[in-house]
């Protein structure tokens, strides 16, 4: 680079930078740095546990006793919000930023972790559930003691009934307000605290709807496969966020019968 093109560019990436730091200095900022960071640290945590301590706290059970059931229990709604989390980013954080603009307003506002609450609230609710399920296919023999799928024709089962949900107009209706996230506020938004918990408990409900056989398909992979959480959060990730979302969860449903007819073949 030339040094006449460099002193040229030099005041507007200073003006840049500085208009970049005003923003980030501002109150607005601030918050939205703040929503962000424990949007991050959340998720951070809940990986950690799957990553480093979910193997050493859900030993094999051959006799299933109350603590192995709340341990379960603490063990799903963990991964859930690792797992849901970071597709749900986007929401949160529109929310925190019409609370601000309703701040300068001087229009009432309820801080946007409360819809963060309200949206873990609906996935803890799908926790409780699936636990049971859990605890009825082990006595059922259908998983084993690791938690993985002890049958094949089940688990083409489930591969199939996935599959078929994927096309479902249950599940492109979910999807379709889990994309849109300005339809959705624009919608549904109610004010005051409960009204914040509550809007993030129906925007996880439509999670719930869009995603809850996908989450449901550990069952045949195994629980605690850390390679199949990974790809599911990804594959969640791909419906939600990008702009193919919707022609990649027929994709998905695609692949999830052709895998279930493998597995009975």
């Amino acid at each position: 680079m030339s040094m006449s093109v460099a002193l040229q560019l030099k005041p507007l990436l200073t003006g840049t930078t500085l208009n970049l730091l005003t923003q980030w200095l501002s109150p607005y900022g601030l918050r939205r740095s703040l929503v962000a960071l424990t949007l991050l640290l959340v998720t951070a945590l809940s990986w950690y546990y799957m990553l480093f301590a979910m193997s050493m706290n859900m030993d094999p059970v051959q006799q299933w006793q109350l603590h192995d059931i709340a341990m379960l229990f603490v063990m799903w709604a963990i991964m859930m919000a690792g797992m849901m989390l970071p597709s749900a980013a986007p929401v949160i954080l529109l929310v925190e930023k019409l609370n601000q603009q309703r701040k300068q307003r001087h229009s009432s506002y309820a801080p946007s972790l409360y819809f963060m609450l309200g949206y873990l609230i609906a996935w803890s609710f799908y926790s409780a559930i699936i636990t049971l399920v859990q605890y009825g296919l082990h006595h059922l023999s259908l998983l084993n003691s690791m938690m993985i799928s002890a049958n094949d024709t089940f688990t083409a089962a489930l591969l199939f009934i996935a599959g078929i949900y994927q096309f479902t107009p249950l599940k492109q209706a979910c999807l379709s307000q889990c994309r849109s996230p300005i339809g959705f506020i624009s919608s549904q938004w109610r004010e005051g605290i409960d009204g914040a918990i509550w809007m993030g408990f129906k925007h996880g409900q439509y999670c719930l709807g869009c995603c809850w056989f996908l989450m449901a398909l550990l069952f045949a992979t195994g629980v605690m496969n850390l390679k199949w959480i990974l790809l599911l959060t990804l594959l969640v990730m791909l419906e939600k966020l990008l702009p193919f979302g919707k022609i990649s969860s027929r994709v998905i449903g695609v692949i999830l019968i052709s895998s279930a007819f493998y597995y009975l073949i």
